[in-house]
């Protein structure tokens, strides 16, 4: 108490002046230090709130109507887009510009956050347009299917050659974007990895070029036959990628050829037959060489009853006469003159026959032809198209023709080249037994 006492007045007042300086520099050096902690984490706090409220009006407000919006429309290449998920990647990417905004309206230039901030969102940017550019050329390939001028054209091709280039550029300015250097230096720096790429990418820019090629020239689409012995394809083309070309074959296998191999050998592609309307028809039978003769009255009075042959074998009898009563030459030799033949009696008929068959093309070559004889016979060979495409209708169509051409042969007295078979050789045996004497007793 004594000691409490000895404080006078002037002590008590300089005691309590100094009270209220000391608290002010107090509070004054803990503002100092806790406002930039605070403006942050109010600054973080608005950031998110606002990135929030941003992705609950695109994804679960915006979006939700559109879709709905475009599920009731016909328009099928809004149906296209958003099944592609393009809306949803181009709504990330606002947000990402959004965030990126306000880390530079309410965080000091300069300070850590603002830089992870945006490098995290230029990253961000960067991958999803790559994405949008994927959703984008997926929506376009899906709408060429609905389109016949673009149905057959080797789009997927071109468009994974697009994806690939776009993927090798976006990953160039991400690496840009974390190591803080202009992505100029690191193309520059692309020059002296230009053998390794090559090495390492050596089969998808092989079939880049290959697919720039087939685009270019329309060497090959989708729909196409493409016969490729090399390879054991021999089908219809179901799908042209970067890298390679399937094929399904008729027996319903699948053939997997590098894009490029269609570069480097050669294929036949049935395209142009489809296209035509036409399908070809390239097929002989053999005369035996010892079966062709000079026709005879009789044989002409046979063969003038067919209504395909009248004609013919009048005007070319008529033709015959004249000139062989012209020459003066002694018509009993066979040799002298001018006579018809069984052989080229049979290939008029043919003709007349195909020119009046309801399903050969008659815009197209048709002729029957006589082939080099051989130790197999003489080869006459129909050469024609029929008027579909379609396998099993042609197929009908020949064979029609041929079993016809097969059953008149006879009529023209000429016969059919054979290799013997074992019945011909039992049957002549056993003519031969027949006609040989018993041995006298």
């Amino acid at each position: 108490m004594s000691g409490y006492n000895t404080m006078n007045s002037e002590n008590f007042s300089e005691w309590l002046v100094s009270i209220p300086e000391g608290t002010e520099a107090v509070l004054n050096h803990l503002r100092i230090e806790s406002s930039p902690m605070i403006s942050l984490i109010v600054a973080l706090v608005l950031i998110a709130l606002i990135a929030i409220i941003t992705h609950l009006i695109l994804h679960k407000g915006l979006r939700v109507l559109l879709e709905h919006l475009t599920q009731k429309s016909q328009q099928v290449w809004k149906n296209a887009l958003f099944e592609g998920h393009l809306f949803q990647r181009v709504a990330f990417t606002i947000q990402a510009f959004l965030i990126q905004i306000q880390a530079e309206l309410w965080l000091h230039p300069g300070t850590f956050p603002l830089m992870i901030i945006t490098s995290a969102t230029r990253l961000w940017i960067i991958l999803f347009s790559l994405l949008i550019l994927y959703s984008v050329l997926d929506a376009l390939l899906d709408l060429s299917r609905l389109y016949k001028s673009t149905r057959n054209m080797p789009l997927r091709g071109i468009f994974q050659s697009v994806k690939l280039i776009a993927s090798i550029i976006a990953l160039v300015f991400g690496i840009s974007t974390i190591i803080g250097k202009s992505p100029v230096i690191l193309f520059s720096g692309l020059g002296a990895m230009t053998a390794v790429l090559i090495l390492v990418f050596k089969d998808p820019i092989m079939g880049l070029v290959g697919g720039i090629q087939l685009s270019a020239n329309r060497m090959l689409s989708v729909g196409d036959w493409l016969e490729m012995p090399k390879y054991g394809a021999d089908g219809d083309v179901i799908d042209i990628t970067l890298t390679s070309v399937k094929v399904q074959n008729w027996d319903k296998t699948i053939t997997t050829i590098p894009t490029y191999a269609l570069i480097a050998d050669s294929f036949k592609n049935w395209r142009g037959m489809q296209q035509s309307g036409g399908r070809r028809i390239k097929r002989s039978i053999r005369i035996d060489l010892t079966s062709i003769h000079f026709l005879c009255e009789k044989e002409l009075t046979h063969l003038r009853k067919t209504a395909l042959l009248a004609e013919y074998i009048d005007t070319r009898l008529d033709e015959i006469t004249r000139h062989n009563s012209q020459q003066h030459q002694d018509l009993t030799c066979p040799i002298n003159g001018r006579r018809m033949t069984n052989l080229g009696t049979f290939r008029a008929y043919l003709t007349r026959y195909l020119n009046d068959h309801p399903c050969i093309r008659q815009d197209m070559t048709l002729m029957v032809r006589q082939l080099e004889p051989g130790s197999d016979g003489i080869p006459i060979q129909i050469y024609a198209f029929a008027n579909t495409t379609a396998w099993v209708e042609y197929e009908g169509i020949q064979s029609d023709i041929f079993d016809h051409v097969l059953a008149v042969v006879p009529q023209f007295g000429l016969r059919l080249h054979q290799t013997p078979t074992g019945h011909d050789i039992r049957t002549a045996v056993a003519s031969f037994a027949d006609k040989t004497p018993l041995p006298a007793e």
